[in-house]
């Protein structure tokens, strides 16, 4: 338990700043399970851009490093593009 209110404060924001970014993990990951759920070619590819509109979303927030991002995004383009 903090003893000072700046400290508290620390500990509120720490949370806060925690869920929203469990919350932008578990939405790209879903993003990358839908793709590879997909039923057809053309349900793929209209999930792989909200795949990559995620990974990105996540790598700009911080969330992911920006080459964890794109080695992602290279891993399930070739799954969606190999029959």
């Amino acid at each position: 338990m903090p003893n000072k209110p700046a400290a508290a404060k620390h500990l509120r924001q720490t949370k806060t700043r925690a869920a929203r970014n469990l919350a932008r993990l578990a939405a790209y990951r879903t993003a990358i399970k839908k793709v590879l759920k997909a039923a057809g070619p053309d349900q793929a590819a209209a999930l792989l851009r909200q795949a990559q509109q995620a990974l990105d979303k996540a790598a700009r927030r911080g969330v992911i490093k920006k080459n964890t991002a794109a080695r992602k995004l290279s891993r399930l383009m070739k799954k969606v593009q190999t029959p």
